[in-house]
């Protein structure tokens, strides 16, 4: 049977987009079997078995841009997943690797190369990261979400870049508002009007600003939306579900539907929220991750669909942080601009139309069956 290696992982950015083009090349491939190398700590086995593929866990170990003395262990780390890899692709022989990031990545490329398995990765983020940048290195190919992405590369990895935009799960295609209602238990309306919602997303893990900003300004975003707010499951949250707020501490199958239902998304620009929310056509206010403990990556994107009409992004001005004041006052005037909100949205889903999954999943097609 032809076998076909994933990896990447370390947190759901890393995840979901690979099993978006796992699914997409299974599609194709009907009779091809497909197996996931990830972390042995943490959400990789979870996620990846719960999509029904083999998961083979390595360790793994961090890659930082700053000193720690965490790097000494860490090297050793990633030393034993270099190995750990390297059996298991020798054991299980597969056509190619494919690669969507993270440290935990890098061995599993590295051990495939030193095999002769040729290897390919994609970079979700405006920018490369590290594992990225490293992986190029092994790299037959180089697929980016965006088109300036290429450019970050050295000149001799440039060639090897191709544009595919960013892979995104078929259920954000093809999902069903009703269906989102249903789950938020928010009824249709009467006379066939509907309750609007704002869904406010801080990424799998949750994001403390944003959990803020959102307590301090509930009450003036309420006026005019439902309220669906993922918390993450580490929030000691306080405020209690009501009938124009609905929080979770984190909304898995049903993601697809509620991002469908959802009039207006607001939360950080990691690329799965802003692809995801592309996909569905959908207007977003954007508080991008910044400072000391980010390379910067989700300011990129942020500017990217600010530049493109399809988002609002708000800063922080000086030493002061985004306020709740300025967060609930931007809602309000795109909950009042309907012509604003349509255009956004229309910006958005030229983005969100290209078919990231489907278009990545035939050119390793075209590598496998040539």
């Amino acid at each position: 049977m032809l076998s076909i290696a994933f990896t990447g992982g370390g947190t759901g950015g890393h995840i979901y987009p690979g099993l978006a083009v796992a699914a997409a090349l299974t599609e194709l491939l009907p009779g091809c079997r497909i197996f996931w190398i990830g972390s042995a700590a943490g959400m990789d086995r979870l996620i990846v078995e719960g999509a029904g593929l083999v998961f083979f866990g390595v360790p793994s170990g961090k890659l930082r841009r700053y000193f720690s003395l965490k790097n000494l262990s860490d090297v050793v780390k990633i030393g034993a997943g270099f190995f750990a890899a390297r059996r298991i692709l020798k054991k299980e022989r597969p056509r190619l690797l494919f690669s969507k990031g993270g440290f935990v990545s890098v061995p599993p490329c590295a051990a495939a190369a030193s095999l002769g398995i040729p290897v390919f990765t994609h970079e979700s983020d405006y920018s490369p990261g590290l594992a990225t940048r490293i992986n190029a290195r092994f790299a037959a190919r180089i697929f980016t979400a965006y088109e300036d992405t290429a450019a970050f590369f050295p000149p001799r990895f440039r060639e090897k870049a191709v544009s595919a935009g960013n892979p995104v799960r078929p259920g954000f295609r093809n999902a069903d508002a009703d269906a989102g209602r249903v789950f938020l238990g928010i009824a249709q309306g009467t006379k066939g009007s509907q309750e609007r919602i704002l869904l406010v997303l801080g990424g799998s893990q949750g994001a403390r600003e944003v959990n803020e900003l959102i307590r301090e300004s509930l009450p003036k975003l309420t006026e005019y939306y439902t309220v669906v707010h993922q918390t993450g499951p580490n929030q000691d949250w306080e405020i209690p579900a009501s009938a124009r707020y609905r929080p979770y501490a984190y909304i898995r199958e049903e993601m697809p539907q509620v991002l469908a239902a959802a009039e207006l998304v607001l939360g950080r620009s990691g690329a799965g929220t802003v692809w995801e929310a592309a996909t569905a056509g959908k207007p977003m206010v954007l508080i991008p991750l910044h400072g000391s403990g980010t390379r910067g990556d989700q300011v990129e994107n942020a500017a990217f669909f600010e530049k493109a009409g399809a988002a609002v992004v708000i800063k922080g001005t000086g030493d002061r942080g985004v306020t709740a004041a300025v967060l609930a006052a931007t809602v309000a005037t795109l909950a009042e601009d309907t012509l604003m909100r349509n255009a956004m949205a229309a910006a958005s889903a030229r983005i969100g139309s290209r078919d990231g999954a489907d278009l990545i999943a035939r050119s390793l097609l075209a590598e496998i069956e040539p």
